[in-house]
């Protein structure tokens, strides 16, 4: 009899679904059939039913956090069952033990993460019977039949089980030590709480706080642009002035010189250049990319579109979802006809088909088995759902995964680019662009939103001669760097912090290196959500005050470098080909955490905090302890006090008597410090403010609170405004 591991209790029931079979606690029996003669039992763990033990396991004087300590590096590290889980382990070890049992089917999610909790399980279980794996891409009834049929031996996926364990245990010591010592020394500097720090999280963190910074640190500058409007044989068209290339120009005096010189003055066409330009369909999605459109289309955090493709995959509607891999094997381009067959069925894309197209399995930009990891990438499977019976975000996210598949199938789509040169009285030269697309091609399928779509110019020859019609002088400002979105993130782990712009994104998502993994990056993003570090408003991620502390207090230190994470991604991987070895990667790490410690204690006295930085920081919760709020001066309504309210400056009399008088945080983009606040409260003037901002005037200026008007106004100095 064989005893079947799954990853899950619904992949159990998938797994056991296309056999008869009788429902257990905790398990399911199958009853003898053509492919477990004896029959089978299956079971399931409840995601990681193990964990590694806390510090204090292994030594008592571990569980106080002190400096003295550190560093904590057990020299076997030691699993144990999670608590709440208990009861679910001890229905797998009575299995395990049970004599009519001869061989266990190991047959957890097809990747590292599903390989270590299967094999952590059996290894508490002291199992020594013979084991097998099912590694299957699909839970489709012919999948998991086939899966059955041809086992894998259990030496052909052990070196993915060394990478995960191996990388569970760098990350547990750098954790343990990283998070204790930042704690400590930042509790002393006076931030009481929990700096949570860890091998990826940190450095993805910095990248975050490395953008919020160049934006903070931004000095936005002026410049004009000359537009023309042009009539050429009655057809009609604007251009830019440019000169040596460059059309912002730096000084309002100029660019209305240009405007004055050129308005009603004749027009000719110069030059006329056309580019064709050919674009292929994307490639079929790997977990990041899809991740990264479903955000970019609905807003999808990458946390919901990995747990809405697990639901389809356990359905058995799509592959498997934790795909590094963006192509497939030749077997599998060979069951697309059919797959599409049962697509072309539906009426969402029946209008798609016939497709231009009949296959792809001899396309090497799809097909390619050397790209192909452990999993190829994700496409819908035969077995076609209800659309109708799909939640709403199930449905986009399968709509995805669909049309790429199509758009694979479809030609290459062609634009024709046109730059335009006008010159005006033989002296000013104009650049106008424009596009055209000549053949839609797979853009029928997925439509896309060009951000820097060209106008549609008319057809002109050069030679052509008209009229300056108009001209304006438009007044416009250099822009910061925007903050990332949560999509925006993902591609940013992937690309260990490279810098991309949206139309490189296919070719940089075929590299592999990246901070975590395809199954780990959205719950990275999760944690420094829960952990104070991250705020998510309207799909754009902002750092914490406590995120910009700990990023400044970690400096150059390598924790903090997304390069040098990178490359640790890369050892692992190594460890998973079997080209490198487990041990030597755990001694580079504890040398880190050791260098990390001794470094952090010589320079710690020398960190120093923005004022800005160190009001803005609030706590999180500390064992139901509350700090109380800061008192900055009377209020200017009532007889309460004015306290910091975490978003805002209020009356601690709001509760008694609704006090309304509050003083915002941010005037015009700058932070109004708790030491402003009280110079405005006592009565006096604030200290001058650098780079208030409105509309495009940058100024300087102090604040004061005009006790007539009840309000706060500015109060000017020579040169303040620029």
């Amino acid at each position: 009899m064989k005893l079947i591991i799954a990853e899950k209790p619904d992949q159990g029931s998938t797994l056991a679904s296309i056999f008869k079979h009788k429902k257990q606690n905790g398990f399911i029996e199958v009853f003898p059939n053509e492919i477990f003669t004896k029959g089978a039992y299956v079971t399931w763990a409840i995601g990681h039913l193990c964990q590694l033990s806390a510090p204090e396991k292994y030594e008592p004087g571990w569980k106080k956090w002190s400096l003295d300590t550190l560093p904590i590096i057990p020299d076997q590290f030691q699993y144990e069952v999670t608590k709440d889980k208990a009861k679910q382990f001890n229905i797998i070890k009575k299995l395990v033990s049970d004599p009519n049992v001869t061989e266990i089917i190991h047959a957890g999610d097809a990747g590292r993460e599903g390989e270590l909790i299967i094999r952590n399980i059996l290894r508490l279980t002291n199992s020594k019977k013979p084991m097998k794996r099912l590694w299957i891409s699909s839970l489709t009834p012919n999948a998991i039949r086939e899966g059955f049929n041809r086992l894998l031996d259990e030496q052909d996926t052990k070196s993915l089980y060394f990478e995960a364990y191996t990388r569970a245990c760098a990350d547990w010591i750098v954790g343990m030590n990283g998070s204790r010592l930042y704690s400590l020394l930042l509790q002393k500097k006076g931030f009481k709480d929990v700096f949570s720090v860890g091998r990826v999280q940190t450095p993805t963190l910095a990248l975050i706080v490395k953008r919020e910074l160049e934006i903070e640190n931004f000095k936005s500058e002026q410049f004009w642009e000359v537009i023309a409007h042009f009539s050429v044989n009655g057809k009609k068209y604007n251009g830019k002035w440019v000169n040596d290339g460059e059309t912002r120009v730096k000084t309002k005096e100029m660019a209305e010189k240009v405007a004055a010189f050129c308005r009603d003055k004749a027009a000719e066409i110069n030059e006329v250049i056309s580019e064709r330009k050919e674009f292929l369909p994307p490639l079929l999605y790997n977990l990041s990319a899809l991740q990264a459109e479903a955000n970019k289309r609905y807003k999808l955090s990458p946390k919901n579109t990995l747990d809405i493709l697990q639901k389809l995959y356990q359905r058995g509607y799509v592959s498997y979802p934790r795909s590094d891999s963006r192509y497939v094997t030749k077997e599998e381009a060979g069951s697309f006809p059919e797959i599409l067959k049962r697509i072309s069925q539906l009426k969402d894309y029946e209008s798609f088909f016939p497709l231009p197209i009949e296959s792809i399995a001899d396309n090497k930009r799809y097909v390619n088995e050397k790209k192909v990891t452990d999993h190829y990438a994700i496409i819908p499977t035969e077995q076609i759902p209800y659309l109708d019976k799909l939640s709403t975000d199930e449905r986009k996210i399968y709509d995805l995964v669909v049309t790429s598949l199509i758009a694979a199938h479809y030609n290459k789509s062609v634009s024709e680019y046109t730059t335009v040169t006008t010159l005006v009285d033989g002296r000013a030269s104009f650049v106008s662009k424009g596009k055209v697309q000549l053949e839609e091609g797979w853009r029928r399928v997925l439509k896309q939103k060009e951000r820097d779509e060209e106008p549609e110019l008319p057809v002109l020859t050069q030679g052509e001669q008209g009229k300056t019609v108009k001209v304006d002088v438009k007044e416009s400002q250099t822009q910061p760097p925007k903050r990332y979105t949560e999509g925006q993130l993902i591609t940013l782990m992937k690309t260990a912090g490279k810098h991309i712009d949206d139309k490189a994104l296919e070719k940089i998502l075929t590299q592999t290196e990246g901070l975590g993994t395809e199954a780990t990056r959205a719950g990275i993003i999760t944690m420094l959500k829960d952990r104070l570090y991250i705020e998510v408003k309207k799909n754009v991620v902002y750092p914490t005050a406590k995120a910009k502390i700990l990023i400044e207090a970690i400096g150059q230190e390598i924790l903090a470098s997304p390069e040098m994470t990178a490359k640790w991604e890369q050892k692992l991987k190594e460890i998973s080909e079997g080209s490198a070895v487990p041990k030597h990667f755990m001694e580079q790490t504890k040398k880190m955490v050791l260098h990390l410690i001794s470094s952090c204690l010589d320079h710690s006295a020398n960190w120093t905090f923005s004022e800005e930085i160190t009001e803005s920081f609030i706590p999180g919760k500390q064992k139901g302890k509350r700090r109380a709020p800061t008192k900055l001066g009377a209020c200017k309504k009532c007889d309460g006090e004015i306290v910091d309210k975490g978003t805002f400056y209020g009356c601690n009399n709001y509760q008694k008597n609704q006090c309304n008088f509050t003083i915002s945080k941010k005037i015009l983009g700058k932070t109004i410090t708790q030491k402003n606040v009280k110079l405005l409260l006592s009565g006096e003037k604030t200290d001058l403010i650098e780079g208030f901002t409105n509309k495009d005037k940058s100024f300087n200026a102090k604040l004061f609170f005009d006790e007539q008007e009840k309000r706060i106004k500015f109060l000017f100095e020579e040169s303040a405004v620029r």
